[in-house]
């Protein structure tokens, strides 16, 4: 950075490489943003919240608040269910000097812009058709997990409801109110995980009553 700290550092960690973006901070800096040459790649609020996430298969885009606003596919993808979603080009800027361009799975670029100079790092990866044979399957979530997920979507059912409540305070407008479409998708996910992990009946219908109370 102008500054002098440093803002971006690349890295070889065994047979892959990690490239690192850095706030501008000289002790403690926070990562802002952290690319894998095997495909996954994540980038951060300031407040340290994730704002994107991609994997092998493709990646989402997250508000600050956790919530889901676009998901993808990448073209040569093994999705489980469902149709391809394509990705629709994403500019974000993780501070005034470093900002990130997403075309695509190979063509994902952290550019650096100071002083009238600008370096660019291609930081995206491709997964050759050969390899997806050789694809592990997606790991399964274990009964914790299920069960802090199913919390989790409970607490913010009743925070919705608690806002509804201050918002309309008459009990005759309570059922007109209409969920918002991320809870509904948030519940309905953790519902399908219940179904198709290898769980017990016991924690599957444990894990119903919470989401469905």
């Amino acid at each position: 950075y102008p500054s002098g700290n440093l803002a971006i550092i690349v890295v070889r960690d065994k047979n892959r490489l990690i490239c690192i973006v850095q706030e501008d901070k000289p002790n403690n800096a926070e990562i802002q943003a952290i690319f894998k040459s095997n495909g996954r790649n994540t980038c951060y609020y300031p407040n340290g919240a994730v704002w994107i996430n991609m994997n092998i298969q493709g990646g989402q885009y997250l508000d600050q608040a956790g919530n889901r606003v676009r998901r993808w596919t990448w073209p040569n993808s093994v999705v489980s269910s469902g149709a391809h979603v394509p990705l629709s080009p994403i500019f974000i800027s993780l501070n005034r000097h470093v900002g990130v361009r997403i075309l695509g799975q190979d063509k994902i670029a952290v550019s650096f812009l100071a002083m009238g100079q600008q370096a660019k790092f291609n930081v995206g990866t491709k997964v050759q058709v050969s390899d997806i044979g050789r694809l592990p399957p997606p790991a399964q979530l274990g009964k914790d997990e299920l069960l802090l997920l199913a919390i989790r979507v409970r607490i913010l059912w009743l925070f919705d409801r608690l806002r509804g409540c201050l918002n309309f305070p008459s009990n005759e407008q309570w059922d007109k109110i209409k969920p918002p479409a991320y809870l509904i998708t948030q519940t309905l996910k953790v519902l399908q995980l219940c179904t198709t992990s290898d769980i017990s009946d016991e924690l599957r219908s444990s894990v119903r009553a919470i989401v469905n109370a």
